[in-house]
């Protein structure tokens, strides 16, 4: 018996050597990572886990007119990874193959029928053993039940039986004993092909947060072909993908890399596969070129991760990674390729919240000017009109300031203008209200040395309040003042104050929240766009006391003086 252990010791060595030269290559790695495998796969792992069946037969040791062998490893361990039809598959390979070296022997059949049995038990312990830890001692657990089952068949079919039974007494303990570590050995290092797996998917996941930190802001720009030209860029060098495209619902917007030659933009989209993942609204996996889809001939893409682009859960498009390789795309592939997209997608969205941020501040902009313009252009003439004969030079002065002040009034292309320009704006505003009210109003500015850009018609429309419900309703008019100072050296803070007849207590609360209240329409339109172009933390401030007036504080973010035109 120790003669037999040695043996299968020697043996063993071999089959661990098979074992790692077959972990090492691609096209096993890929089966073995790839759990949704086809049919062709699963005959080709018959192959594969048979064949090593067969070479335990060969290098088998003779005993009493049988053979004690490892062939148990190959087809146990098939079984478990492919499931019970590769399982069954390899032990019909190896099986038969003992069957046929020995037509009539000893124990020809039972041997064929005890490797058909440990196949597929193999195969029925797969779902149990692949998702659990330690799948190496449950793989040597499985083949100490397939190796009982085997010296069970062979003392069912074996004749005669004395001769049988006495084969099963010697050769029992160094089968069961030796296969069983095999297969365990074997597992460990197909766990090792999993442990590299997930190193590379941590790298890959390093990868994505690389690409992602590169990509977000041009993707913040919206989904059109000069950002997805520069991010397919950035995908491509920064991975070892072989093509990078992106398809909108009906044509291809991009395509970089191999296959640009007639995969090219504002074609018809050409792939089948991209078709059903835009009807399907899911991910599509292509491992050969056929499932891909492509008609071109010389098409060198291989296999393919098809992922769709979501607005508001509606399909807008596609990203496609390719490889040159068949089953080239491997699960890490899949989640980088869905990772990317989903963040592609948030990115598309909020470019599309923010174009519609700028859109309604435009309209904001435009509600502002429609709601001065006609009011104020209507008492402008009337005063200029009573001048005119009185005091032709004054009508002449007010003329130029009317001027100025509708220029300044319809120039808000600009996203932002400097805080001069906003005070010149308010003095052409000013010496029109003075020519009407004379000493009921007046006006002081104490803007210091403070210089920032701020968004164009924000603080005329803050005078022109304190002058109408401020000022005006009060017996003998008064005072507003213009001040402007740097806050802690990161805020710059301006403040419209006047003396006039103030607000209540919890009317001033919600005045920046009345929405439905026409007084309080243009300081709801301003703190919104203020809230829009620095942030929540900035805006509008309102304090008052009825019968001692009202000061309006303006909060924005304090700038390099450099960075003011």
């Amino acid at each position: 018996m120790l003669q037999i252990y040695m043996s299968l010791f020697n043996n063993l060595g071999l089959g661990i050597i098979l074992a790692l030269v077959l972990s090492k290559t691609k096209f096993f790695k890929s089966m073995i990572l790839n759990r949704r495998i086809g049919v062709m796969e699963k005959i080709a792992l018959c192959c594969i886990f048979g064949s090593l069946g067969i070479i335990a037969t060969y290098t088998g040791v003779p005993v009493k007119g049988a053979l004690a062998n490892f062939r148990a490893i190959g087809v146990v361990v098939g079984g478990i990874l492919g499931g019970p039809w590769v399982g069954l598959g390899a032990g019909l390979v190896a099986g038969l193959h003992r069957w046929a070296i020995d037509i009539g022997g000893f124990t020809a059949a039972a041997c064929a029928v005890a490797t058909m049995l440990e196949g597929f038990i193999g195969g029925i312990a797969s779902k149990y053993i692949m998702n659990s830890s330690q799948k190496w001692a449950k793989a040597f657990l499985v083949t100490v039940i397939s190796q009982i089952v085997q010296m069970l068949t062979i003392l069912l079919i074996a004749k005669p039986f004395v001769q049988a039974l006495e084969l099963v007494k010697i050769i029992s303990l160094p089968m069961i004993t030796i296969n069983s570590i095999g297969s365990a050995l074997f597992m460990l290092i197909i766990e090792g092909i999993f442990v590299e797996q997930q190193r590379i998917g941590a790298n890959k996941a390093h990868l994505a947060l690389r690409i992602a930190n590169k990509t977000l802001p041009i993707m913040r720009t919206g989904f059109n072909e000069t950002a997805l030209e520069k991010v397919a860029k950035i995908i491509l060098s920064t991975t070892d993908v072989a093509a990078v495209a992106f398809t909108d619902k009906t044509q291809i917007l991009v395509h970089l890399g191999v296959g640009a030659d007639h995969h090219q933009p504002k074609n018809k989209i050409l792939t089948s596969i991209t078709k059903k993942v835009i009807e399907n609204q899911r991910y599509q996996v292509a491992f050969n070129h056929d499932q891909i889809g492509c008609d071109h001939d010389d098409c060198k893409l291989k296999s393919a991760v098809i992922v769709p682009l979501f607005v508001r859960k509606e399909v807008i498009g596609t990203m496609k990674l390719y490889s040159e390789h068949v089953n080239g795309i491997d699960h890490v592939d899949i989640e980088l390729a869905q990772g990317l997209a989903h963040l592609f997608s948030t990115q598309i969205e909020l470019s599309l919240i923010d174009e519609q941020a700028r859109l309604l501040e435009k309209a904001e902009l435009r509600a502002l000017q429609a709601q001065i313009n006609p009011h104020f252009l209507f008492n402008a003439i009337n005063t200029i009109v009573s001048f005119c004969r009185t005091k032709p030079d004054q009508a002449r002065i007010l003329l130029i300031h009317l001027g100025d002040f509708f220029r300044k009034n319809l120039n808000t292309m600009k996203d932002y203008v400097s805080l001069n320009d906003e005070i010149e704006h308010i003095k052409s505003y000013i010496a029109i209200e003075e020519a009407r009210f004379g000493d009921k109003l007046k006006i002081e500015y104490d803007i210091k040395d403070v210089k920032c850009k701020i968004p164009p018609l924000t603080l005329q429309p803050l005078v022109e309040n304190a002058v109408k419900h401020g000022l005006l309703t009060k017996p003998g008019g008064g005072r507003v003042k213009i001040s402007a100072s740097y806050y802690h050296k990161d805020e710059v803070r301006i403040w419209v104050e006047d003396d006039g007849i103030g607000i209540h207590e919890e009317k001033c609360k919600n005045l920046l929240k009345c929405e439905g209240q026409n007084h309080g329409v243009a300081l709801i339109n301003i703190h919104h766009r203020l809230k829009n172009a620095y942030g929540s933390n900035y805006g509008l401030e309102i304090k008052s006391k009825l019968g001692h007036g009202t000061t309006v504080c303006v909060r924005i973010p304090a700038i390099q003086r450099s960075e003011v035109a």
